[in-house]
């Protein structure tokens, strides 16, 4: 076992027992998704005002059972901060397979090759899973990985959607069996930015906190839902303020001004 896997074991080993989120905070998701929706909307024009990109790919993967259609007004904004914004043009996010991830490798190749350098991953929930681990069997190519609301820890009991997932793709999903996607929770050796809320209401915000592996490595609350997670202003700033970083000169993560006070400050534990 490699020292992050050790590191990552001990945590788990002390942390409180998986559970998924409350019935509540599910039932809520989706007129508090609607609702971040129409803020992102209302606040676009803002929006543009967001740090600049260099120019740099950024492959937006969308979460359990959605497709490209959910991630379009992010990658839309990200467009007009200067990035080469893409999808993933491989339908819906439903089967875990050994092709579904040699698909994705070509996505990142190929983006890497139209932009001539490392790109990018932002992930939303099981596209952050996807997102990880991209990263950790390409990080010649990865610049960054942003994650959100992602099941990054190694018990799917932290997620409401198991049963559905399990019964799509068995307990143990085909790259599992090769030894992939076993160990969930060592950040990829990458600069690794996990986007959580504690009002999640499909995977339980602990389930989404990562262990600063490396140095690279941060948590970012917000207030959100998990399926507005992608569109939810505070998230959106975090993830243009992450990606706006150049080449090599990554920090954590600070909110300036005004924007501070959307940001929770809690300790994790």
């Amino acid at each position: 076992m490699t020292a992050a896997a050790a590191r990552a074991s001990t945590t788990r080993q002390a942390s409180p027992a998986a559970r998924p989120p409350s019935r509540l905070l599910a039932l809520a998701e989706p007129s508090r998704a609607m609702g971040e929706l129409a803020s992102f909307y209302a606040l676009r024009p803002f929006l543009r005002l967001l740090p600049k990109g260099d120019g740099h790919g950024v492959l937006v993967l969308p979460g359990f059972m959605a497709s490209d259609s959910s991630t379009v007004p992010l990658r839309s904004l990200l467009s007009d901060l200067g990035y080469e914004a893409a999808g993933w043009r491989l339908g819906r996010n439903i089967t875990v397979d050994n092709a579904r991830i040699e698909a994705m490798a070509g996505c990142v190749n190929d983006l890497a090759a139209k932009t001539g350098g490392k790109i990018s991953i932002v992930g939303w929930s099981l596209g952050g899973v996807f997102a990880r681990e991209l990263a950790k069997m390409m990080p010649d190519q990865v610049r960054q990985v942003i994650s959100l609301g992602s099941p990054i820890s190694d018990d799917r009991n932290h997620t409401n959607a198991r049963r559905l997932f399990e019964y799509l793709n068995g307990r143990e999903p085909e790259p599992m069996r090769r030894g992939n996607f076993r160990e969930l929770a060592i950040a990829p050796p990458v600069p690794t930015t996990s986007i959580y809320t504690r009002t999640d209401g499909v995977v339980h915000w602990r389930g989404s906190i990562q262990e600063d592996d490396h140095g690279q490595c941060e948590n970012i609350e917000v207030l959100a839902s998990h399926c507005g997670l992608g569109v939810n202003p505070s998230a959106v700033y975090a993830i243009a303020d992450r990606l706006a970083q150049p080449l090599g000169e990554w920090t954590p993560f600070r909110a300036r001004g005004l924007a501070a006070l959307v940001f929770p400050r809690r300790r994790l534990h």
